[in-house]
């Protein structure tokens, strides 16, 4: 028994030092951390895709008593919560925990800084778009208008080139914060499709919802400005495509987010006084 175990216990090893070595060299390393970490948000978006629609099928009534394309739009609001709950945590603890971009560091300035966690984390929200953005247009306009086309594609492109050059991570942490409030969203589509839009539940989501975007997508952006006012020295020292991005991409989606916050005062309003 050991002569036959010994060749295959030799092997075994042989085999895992090799997948140490991909990891180690490839997958982890840094230059290549872009790309895995692209291929890895891909990947998690297709697992978290099933994953979502074989727990629904099992243990949610209503799920089952969805249209083919309310069960897809169901599934995709799975991947993209998953995704607001990472990007949204690993975006406050870059901005507010970690001294990545603390000012009171001295080794360069905070608009050139970044790490490997920093740019895998990036990368991985950059698989999710691709993913998302993907699934929008190939079933346009069931899952999002123009407005959603333009959010996912402006937010993709500055993900990404943030990601590959390293330049201005720390405001696109910033904008990625506001990613809390896409849970809350996706919840009030959960509860709406299973028939509990007269619930309780539904009117303490609704108040969520107006506290966390006034929070996370108009006072949060209101402060991204002011960062970048009194940085402004350094954000002029970028490349222009990055530049550009840091002024055109979080204004552009301020703009959007407060036409979106008009939207909800008045759905809030209307849930109210339906109750009174």
């Amino acid at each position: 028994m050991a002569a036959v175990s010994d060749p295959t216990a030799m092997a075994f090893k042989s085999y895992q030092s090799k997948a140490e070595v991909l990891v180690k060299d490839y997958l982890i390393s840094e230059p290549f951390i872009p790309y895995s970490s692209v291929f890895g948000g891909l990947l998690a978006c297709k697992m978290v895709y099933d994953l979502t629609q074989l727990i629904s099928t099992f243990y949610l009534k209503s799920y089952n008593g969805l249209t083919k394309l309310q069960r897809i739009e169901w599934n995709n609001r799975g991947i993209s919560t998953v995704h607001a709950v990472f990007i949204s945590a690993m975006s406050l603890y870059f901005v507010f925990w970690s001294d990545l971009f603390s000012d009171r560091r001295s080794d360069g300035l905070v608009i050139f800084r970044n790490s490997p966690l920093s740019t895998f984390s990036l990368g991985v929200s950059v698989g999710y778009f691709l993913a998302d953005l993907g699934m929008i247009l190939w079933l346009y306009p069931s899952l999002g208008g123009m407005e959603y086309v333009i959010h996912h594609s402006l937010s993709g492109i500055a993900v990404a080139y943030s990601m590959f050059s390293g330049e201005g991570q720390l405001y696109t942490y910033m904008v990625l914060i506001s990613e809390v409030t896409t849970p809350e969203i996706n919840m009030r589509w959960f509860l709406d499709m299973a028939g509990m839009k007269r619930s309780n539940a539904y009117l303490i989501n609704g108040v969520v919802i107006f506290f966390a975007w006034l929070i996370a997508r108009i006072l949060l952006f209101i402060y991204i400005f002011n960062h970048v006012y009194l940085h402004y020295d350094e954000v002029m020292q970028m490349h222009v495509m990055g530049y550009l991005l840091v002024l055109v991409v979080p204004s552009a989606l301020g703009i959007m987010n407060l036409m979106w916050f008009a939207k909800i005062v008045k759905g809030l309003k209307k849930t109210l006084a339906k109750r009174q």
